[in-house]
C-alpha cells in the first residue's frame, strides 16, 4: 500500500497498544475494521518508529491463488539468512519460494521456517513485518504466518496484520479493533474552509471514519442510503471516469494484476509512462520505484468493476500475452482463466501444471485451488471429476477436510466408475474422519473398499474410524481385515484379539513413519507398552530430524501415554504439552482431544482440580457437532480419577462404568482404568465390580504390571493379605505399586497393624511424593497420622515449579545441545530456547546451563528410562 492515508488523529490507545508490543521484545496483534478505517495509516506510523528492521508485505484482491506470494513479498530482503536454518526447514522453505526443488514437505514445516528466518533476521537488531490487508493474502502464506505469530517469544520479532472484518482468521493471535475517529478528530481531518451544510453531513455520514471523511465531501449526497465501502468506491468511480481514457486503460490493466510492476502493466496495456500522470495527479496512484500502487484497494476495485466486462477480460488476455517468462507462467495461466467465457482444454492444462508446481512447493492450498479452477474449465465429466479429486486430495493437505468433502463429492457426481469411486471413497473418507464424523467415514471407506480392486490399504485406514465405533462395526471391519495377507493387518488384528509378535524395531528402519503410526498405537492394545514406547521414541527422533511435523501429535501422544503409564507423569506432561501445541498450529482436533483428554489424566493425578476440568472440558469440546469427541474415554477417566483423589469414589464409578461398555470398552483408557474403578466401587460400597475383563486382559497381555494390577483388585474385594502380598512381589509401575501399597496399608491399619502399615505407607508416600501425585500423598498421610506418624509435605521441587516447555529445554540443554540444536529439535526459534532458559534459571537456584548437567543428572540414564523388556 502506498502512504496515502491521513495523518493519525485519535489513536493513542491504539499507538500504545502497539508500542507495549514493541517494548515487550516481539509478538503478534491483528488490527481489524472497515475499509478506510485507518489500519494502513497505524501500520503507517509503526514504520517511522525507531525499531530496527521493517519488513512489508501485502494482500492483494486478486482471483488466483499464487502460493507464497505474500511470504515471498515480506521475506524476500531476508532470504540470505536461509542458510543458517535447520536442514528440513531450509529446504522447505527453499521449495517454497522456488529457490530449490524439494520433496513434498508438512506445511508445518514451512511455518516452523518462516520462524526460524524472522529469528535469524532478528539477531542483528528487532525486525517489524507489517502485513496490509491480510484477508487478500494467500491461503499458504496466512498459514505460516499465522503458525509463526503463534510461537513468537523474545525472539525480538513483531508482526502486525491489517484486516478487514470478516477475513483472515487469527484464532489465537490478540486483535485490536479499529472504531471510527470521535467527533473533535474527525472534525480536525475535514478542510476548515469547508461548506458547513455540507461539513454536517459528512461528519454524520462518514461516521468517523478517515478515508470517508476525506472522499464523501467530493461527491455530495447522491446514493447517502448505500453502505460506506459502496458510497466510497462510488466516489473513487467517479474520478477514475473523468481521467483520459489512455490513462483508464493503464489503470484497468493494473488493477487486474497482482504486482504493480510497470514493466508488466505497460507493455499489457500499451500505455506509457506519461499515460500515468492525470492519475497520479488526482492522488488516486503512487509510483514507488518500478511498482503501481493504488491509493486504497477501493480504488482498484473500482477501477476494475467500473470497466466493461469485455474489457476486462481483453485485460486478462493482455496480461498473459506479455508473462511469457517460466517464473510467470502460473500468473500466466490464472490470467488466462480470468479471460475465459468457457470450458476451454488448453487454459485448464495450464492451470493444471500450475496447481502442480504449487503442489510440488508444498503449496496445498493454491494447488487446490488452481486444480478446482481447472475441473471448471474441463470440457470432458471425465477431465472436471479427476481434477475435482486432486484438488480434494490437496484440499486435505492443506488441512481443510471440508472443502475436501465437497470437492470430492462434486467429483463423485460426475464419474461412475468403480476404480475411481474407490478413489473418491478413500479421500472422502479421510475427510470426514479427520472431522470427526466417524460413521460417515468408515462407511465411506468400507464402501471405497468394495470398489477398488486392491482393497487392502483402504481397509487398512478403515480400523481408525471402526476403533471410534465399537461394536459391531469393529468386529465387521477386524473380520475384513484377517482375511487380508498384509503384515500390519494381522497386526492390527492380533493386537485387538490375542498378542502379536512384536517386530525388532531394527527390522522397522526402512518402513515410512505413517505406516508405523498404527504400530505404535496398537502396541498398547496389546499391552507391550515397552515396545510401543521403544517405536513410538525412534518415531519421534526420526520426525524431528526430517520435519515431519504433522505427525508429531500423534507420537507425542503415544510417548506421553507410555511415560504416564510407566509412572512418569513429569515427562508424560512435556510430552502431551508439546503435541497439545503442534495439533493446535497445525488444526488437528482429534489430537487436540486426545492430547487435552491425557493432560487431563495428568492434571487428576497431580491434584490440579481446575486444570483437570478445563483440560477435559477441551478434549470433550474437539469434535464436530453431533460427533463423539476422540478423547471421551480419556477425558472420564481423568474427571473419575479426580473424583477419586478429592475422596468422592462414589462420583467415579458411574464415569468408569459406562467405559466398560460399548463403543469404548476396547479402548485402552476402559482397560487400564479397571483397577480404578474396583477401588472406587469398594470404597463407596457399591456393587461388586467383575473382574471377568480384567482376568481376561491380564491373560492376553501376559505382562506382569497387568498381574500386578489383577492381584491387587482381588485383594481389594476379598480382602485378602496374601494376594496383597503377590500384587506387591509382581513386577509393578512405581505409581500403581505405591497405590497396592497404599491400599494395603490402609488394611492394616483397619486391623490395628499400626507398625506394619506405617513401614508400607512411607513407602507409597516417598514415591507419591517424588511423582507429584498430591491427592495419593495427601491420603497416605492421613493414614499415617492414623498410624501414629505425622508427615508434613515436602517443599515444590525446584524441577517441579518448570512449565513443561522449560523442563524439557532444560533437560536438553543439560545434555551439552546448543540452543540452536535444542531449537532444531524441538521447532523452535534459538532466541525462544534462550528465554525460557533464562526464565528456568532463577527457578532451578543455578546461574547458568553449566550447572545443569548435575541438576538433571539423574534424567539423562538412556532412554526408555525404567522400561524393562517385559514391561
Amino acid at each position: 500500500m502506498c502512504k496515502f492515508e491521513p495523518v493519525l488523529h485519535g489513536r493513542n490507545r491504539e499507538q500504545d497498544q502497539v508500542n507495549r508490543l514493541i517494548a515487550a521484545g516481539g509478538g503478534a496483534l491483528v488490527l481489524r475494521g472497515g475499509p478506510g478505517i485507518g489500519k494502513t495509516a497505524l501500520l503507517e506510523w509503526a514504520a517511522e518508529l525507531p525499531v530496527g528492521r521493517v519488513l512489508r508485505g501485502n494482500g492483494v484482491e486478486f482471483e488466483a491463488e499464487l502460493p507464497f506470494a505474500g511470504l515471498s513479498q515480506l521475506l524476500r530482503p531476508v532470504l540470505d539468512r536461509l542458510d543458517r536454518l535447520p536442514g528440513a526447514q531450509r529446504a522447505a522453505l527453499a521449495a517454497a519460494f522456488g529457490l530449490a526443488q524439494g520433496e513434498a514437505a508438512d506445511r508445518l514445516l514451512v511455518g516452523f521456517g518462516v520462524l526460524s528466518l524472522l529469528a535469524e533476521a532478528a539477531d542483528e537488531g528487532p525486525v517489524l513485518c507489517l502485513i496490509d490487508d491480510a484477508h487478500w493474502l494467500d491461503a499458504v502464506s496466512a498459514d505460516a504466518l499465522l503458525f509463526a505469530a503463534r510461537r513468537l517469544s523474545g525472539e525480538g520479532v513483531i508482526l502486525l496484520f491489517a484486516t478487514r472484518d470478516g477475513g483472515f482468521a487469527a484464532p489465537g493471535l490478540p486483535e485490536l479493533r479499529l472504531e471510527g475517529l470521535s467527533a473533535v478528530d474527525a472534525a480536525r481531518l475535514l478542510d476548515p474552509d469547508l461548506d458547513p451544510v455540507i461539513r454536517y453531513r459528512v461528519l454524520g455520514e462518514a461516521q468517523g471514519n478517515p478515508l470517508a471523511l476525506l472522499e464523501l465531501p467530493r461527491v455530495g449526497d447522491q446514493a447517502a442510503d448505500r453502505p460506506l465501502p459502496e458510497r466510497l468506491q462510488a466516489a473513487f468511480s467517479g474520478q477514475v471516469a473523468q481521467l483520459p481514457a489512455a490513462t483508464r486503460a493503464v489503470l484497468l490493466v493494473a488493477a487486474a494484476e497482482d504486482t504493480g510492476e510497470l514493466a508488466v502493466v505497460l507493455p499489457a496495456s500499451g500505455g506509457t509512462a506519461d499515460d500515468l500522470r492525470p492519475a497520479e495527479a488526482a492522488g488516486l496512484i503512487e509510483i514507488v520505484g518500478t511498482k503501481l500502487q493504488f491509493k486504497h484497494p477501493l480504488v482498484r476495485t473500482a477501477v476494475y468493476h467500473a470497466a466493461a466486462y469485455s474489457d476486462r477480460l481483453a485485460a486478462h488476455r493482455a496480461l498473459a500475452d506479455a508473462l511469457t517468462t517460466s517464473d510467470s507462467a502460473d500468473r500466466r495461466a490464472w490470467h488466462l482463466a480470468a479471460a475465459a467465457t468457457g470450458p476451454d482444454d488448453e487454459v485448464a492444462a495450464a492451470l493444471e501444471d500450475t496447481a502442480r508446481q504449487a503442489r510440488d512447493r508444498n503449496g496445498y492450498g493454491a494447488a487446490a485451488a488452481a486444480y478446482e479452477r481447472a475441473a471448471q474449465l474441463s470440457q470432458t465429466p471425465q477431465a472436471q471429476a479427476r481434477r475435482l479429486l486432486l484438488a480434494a486430495e490437496n484440499g486435505m493437505q492443506a488441512g481443510s477436510p471440508a472443502n475436501a468433502v465437497t470437492l470430492a463429492e462434486r467429483a463423485a457426481a460426475l464419474v461412475q466408475e468403480p476404480a475411481f469411486l474407490a478413489q473418491v471413497g478413500w479421500v472422502e473418507g479421510r475427510a470426514w474422519f479427520w472431522q470427526g464424523n466417524y460413521q460417515t467415514a468408515y462407511d465411506l471407506l468400507m464402501a471405497a473398499a468394495g470398489f477398488s480392486a486392491d482393497p487392502g490399504p483402504i481397509l487398512l485406514q478403515a480400523i481408525h474410524p471402526a476403533w471410534y465405533l465399537g461394536e459391531p462395526v469393529l468386529t465387521d471391519c477386524l473380520d475384513r481385515l484377517a482375511e487380508l495377507d498384509d503384515p500390519l493387518a494381522r497386526f492390527q488384528v492380533a493386537s485387538v484379539r490375542s498378542r502379536p509378535a512384536m517386530p525388532a524395531l531394527a527390522s522397522l528402519s526402512d518402513v515410512a513413519p505413517r505406516d508405523l503410526v498404527q504400530i505404535c498405537g496398537l502396541g498398547f492394545v496389546a499391552g507391550q507398552d515397552a515396545f510401543a514406547y521403544e517405536v513410538t521414541a525412534a518415531l519421534v527422533a526420526r520426525c524431528r530430524a526430517e520435519g515431519l511435523v504433522g505427525l508429531l501429535p500423534t507420537l507425542l501422544f503415544f510417548q506421553a501415554e507410555a511415560e504416564f503409564f510407566h509412572g512418569r507423569q513429569q515427562d508424560a506432561d512435556v510430552s502431551a504439552a508439546e503435541g497439545l501445541e503442534v495439533a493446535r498450529d497445525g488444526g488437528q482436533p482429534l489430537w487436540i482431544s486426545q492430547l487435552s483428554a491425557l493432560r487431563a489424566v495428568l492434571a487428576a493425578v497431580a491434584g490440579s482440580a481446575d486444570e483437570c476440568r478445563a483440560y477435559a472440558a477441551d478434549a470433550l469440546a474437539a469434535a464436530a457437532p453431533g460427533c463423539e469427541p476422540a478423547g471421551y474415554a480419556w477425558a472420564q477417566w481423568a474427571l473419575a480419577l479426580l473424583d477419586l483423589g478429592e475422596g468422592r469414589p462414589e462420583a467415579a464409578v458411574p464415569r468408569l462404568l459406562a467405559l466398560q461398555e460399548n463403543p469404548y470398552a476396547h479402548h485402552v483408557a476402559a482397560y487400564r482404568c479397571i483397577p480404578d474403578l474396583v477401588e472406587a466401587a469398594v470404597r463407596s460400597g457399591a456393587a461388586t465390580v467383575s473382574l471377568d475383563r480384567l482376568t481376561a486382559y491380564a491373560e492376553r497381555v501376559e505382562q506382569p504390571w497387568a498381574t500386578a494390577l489383577l492381584l491387587r483388585c482381588q485383594a481389594l474385594i476379598a480382602g485378602d493379605e496374601e494376594l496383597f502380598t503377590r500384587s506387591l512381589s509382581a513386577s509393578a509401575r512405581p505409581f500403581e505399586r505405591a497405590r497396592t501399597e497404599l491400599l494395603y496399608g490402609e488394611w492394616l491399619r483397619r486391623g490395628r497393624r499400626k507398625a506394619e502399615a506405617r513401614t508400607v505407607l512411607q513407602r507409597a508416600l516417598e514415591v507419591f511424593d517424588r511423582l507429584g501425585a498430591q491427592p495419593w500423598a495427601a491420603r497416605t498421610r492421613t493414614e499415617l497420622a492414623a498410624t501414629g506418624l505425622l508427615t508434613s509435605a515436602p517443599p515444590e521441587s525446584a524441577i517441579a515449579s518448570l512449565t513443561p516447555q522449560e523442563l524439557q529445554i532444560s533437560r536438553l540443554a543439560a545434555q551439552g545441545l546448543s540452543n540452536k540444536d535444542i531449537a532444531a529439535q524441538l521447532f523452535l526459534s534459538p532466541k525462544t530456547v534462550a528465554y525460557h532458559l533464562y526464565k528456568a534459571y532463577p527457578k532451578l537456584g543455578v546461574g547458568g546451563r553449566s550447572d545443569l548437567p548435575a541438576l538433571f543428572a539423574p534424567a539423562l540414564s538412556p532412554r526408555p528410562l525404567g522400561f524393562a523388556a517385559r514391561s
